[in-house]
């Protein structure tokens, strides 16, 4: 009995109720709560993920512009695949596949 009246006054001290209250006004009720955190936690991770992808993306692009810049043989590639170029000599043919038409 003089345990559960000892922790009772501890429990009703008014620091601890203080605390208490403050903890419980911090982990639900402020602007910056735990749910809060944690959403802007998980945006974060998507943030670097996508940080990441961007970051190898601009590596393979400067590395394939200086692939156009410095090897004739890969811009004579470019050149004829996306822009149909040829030479003086030569004639080029294009050939489309046609796709089967689907009914809806």
């Amino acid at each position: 009995m003089a345990k559960l009246h000892s922790a009772l006054n501890l429990l009703l001290n008014k620091y601890v109720i203080s605390i208490i209250v403050f903890l419980g006004w911090i982990s639900f009720c402020d602007r910056n709560d735990l749910m809060t955190q944690w959403e802007r936690k998980q945006e974060l991770n998507k943030l670097e993920q996508s940080e990441a992808y961007y970051v190898s993306e601009i590596e393979n692009t400067n590395k394939y512009l200086s692939d156009l810049n410095n090897n004739p043989a890969t811009l004579e590639k470019i050149a004829r695949e996306k822009f149909y170029l040829k030479r003086s000599n030569e004639q080029v043919f294009l050939i489309v596949k046609n796709e089967p038409e689907t009914r809806e």
